[in-house]
């Protein structure tokens, strides 16, 4: 994944996900409630699977939004494929898109093939481009049949997998994914977790859980609202396990995070 200029990019023509997509955070700064969540963030990068890890209330989530363009920043700048994703909403969405904790709060149609081609009408597709691809999303992972099913009647598994076909329809370069199988048995957290990795995007993953990012390329460790560490798995996750024990075996609940 290289960071590199886009100048000619459309709504109509996405970021092609077997290239390369890049990243670029500049001095990302931003409060919330008075509270500073997150404070000069800068990072280039240039990898095809990055973590991101940190305690609760570390500003992960946050960062999660930043990046997927659902949030602009107070300071710096956001890019993604070149594109602003804060200021250039509509090219963001072929450029990057984000799967939530709770598929509940990402699903707002009422049918599978309405969830799943709003994005593209988004985009400036017409309602035939968007069905037949609609169509071929759902024929790629073998739900054919899911076509006209209720959205409210899935399980949560099946529901994160109809988010995760909204989003690769779409054909972003870069895919943030916000601790998106937490609530998942494990079971379905393994087969969500195998159509991931054959995902072409690149991919952002945050997570608390170390375990998730051990064939990572890069990781990055986030402590009140700052980059803390940045390196490879092994360069990183050791430190952070070390520091979380640290900080659980203490006694004052005082400093428990949010």
């Amino acid at each position: 994944m290289n960071i590199r200029p886009q100048t000619t990019a459309t709504a109509t023509a996405p970021v092609d996900a077997g290239q390369a997509a890049g990243l670029l955070l500049q001095d990302i700064s931003l409060q919330l409630a008075g509270r500073q969540v997150l404070d000069g963030v800068t990072l280039a990068a240039s990898e095809k699977r990055i973590g991101i890890v940190g305690r609760n209330g570390s500003g992960k989530t946050t960062l999660a939004r930043v990046i997927a363009g659902l949030i602009a920043p107070d300071d710096g700048r956001t890019e993604v494929c070149g594109i602003d994703v804060a200021k250039d909403r509509r090219d963001a969405l072929g450029a990057v898109g984000i799967l939530f904790q709770n598929p509940d709060h990402q699903i707002i149609f009422p049918t599978v093939e309405e969830e799943i081609a709003f994005g593209l009408t988004q985009m400036g597709r017409s309602k035939q481009e968007a069905a037949e691809a609609t169509r071929a999303m759902l024929a790629r992972f073998g739900k054919a049949h899911w076509a006209t099913a209720a959205t409210h009647s899935l399980s949560q598994g099946q529901k994160q997998l109809v988010c995760l076909m909204a989003v690769l329809v779409m054909q972003p370069g870069l895919i943030v994914l916000d601790e998106p199988f937490s609530g998942l048995d494990i079971p379905t957290r393994m087969q969500l977790m195998r159509s991931l990795d054959a995902v072409e995007a690149a991919v952002v993953l945050i997570t608390h859980d170390p375990s998730n990012l051990q064939a990572f390329d890069r990781v990055i460790w986030l402590e009140e609202g700052r980059v803390n560490a940045d390196g490879t798995p092994d360069q990183v996750l050791g430190r952070f396990e070390e520091q979380m024990h640290i900080w659980g075996g203490q006694d004052d609940l005082s400093d428990l995070s949010g």
